[in-house]
């Protein structure tokens, strides 16, 4: 055996067996969802489970619960999270939350009963995603991302009846397209996006102008 092959040996021998292949994100929330050991989930420990890929991961997982019809309030409490994790997105910075925000936690079962909702659909739609249109997808392209997710959080935040729906599905596949490297997803996200800003715009003038004709009225 030659030196050079020695010494790669060697580097591997440190480092140790490899992972095979990157996990999707839906496998993850499985893996996790199934170790015995814990007791309850927190959102470091999705944080810390996502490594590198933590701030999309995040972004969806806090926007996803919007997509479908929610109690009022709902999109307020994980429209502030999506804040942070969006503007961290649009700066190129490392995830960060709020401690409040970071060790909040849910028991295993509970964790479980919402990946049992959840990695069904994820695991179809990863099934479609694909590495393609990598430039939309590099750190530049991540910021750019970043930028409308944020627009569209703010929107989400607001207290909008159904404002929140369309919005949620825009950052959604968006964070699914930055996790899987699929610039398509992003096109398709961003789209949507715009689609909801017209809309809300819409419902947002519609009551102004109720609003205003209730008062005239009144008066």
């Amino acid at each position: 055996m030659g030196r050079g092959r020695k010494i790669a040996k060697r580097f591997r021998d440190i480092r140790g067996p490899q992972p095979e292949g990157k996990r999707r994100f839906s496998q993850i929330l499985d893996a996790i969802g199934a170790d015995e050991r814990r007791e309850r989930v927190s959102v470091s420990d999705l944080m810390r489970a996502m490594d590198a890929r933590a701030v999309a991961a995040l972004i969806l997982l806090f926007a996803l619960p919007n997509v479908v019809p929610t109690p009022p309030g709902t999109s307020s409490i994980l429209g502030l999270p999506l804040l942070y994790l969006t503007a961290q997105m649009m700066l190129g910075k490392l995830p960060w939350l709020p401690a409040i925000i970071a060790d909040r936690s849910m028991t295993r079962g509970d964790f479980n009963a919402f990946v049992g909702r959840v990695t069904p659909l994820l695991a179809r739609a990863e099934r479609l995603l694909q590495p393609r249109f990598l430039f939309i997808t590099s750190a530049r392209g991540e910021q750019v991302i970043g930028g409308l997710c944020l627009v569209l959080a703010i929107v989400l935040a607001m207290p909008i009846p159904l404002g929140n729906m369309l919005p949620a599905l825009g950052i959604s596949l968006m964070a699914l397209g930055v996790l899987e490297r699929d610039g398509l997803w992003v096109v398709i996200g961003a789209v949507v996006g715009a689609l909801s800003m017209v809309i809300v715009s819409g419902v947002v003038w519609a009551l102004a102008k109720a609003t205003i004709f209730l008062i005239v009225n009144a008066f």
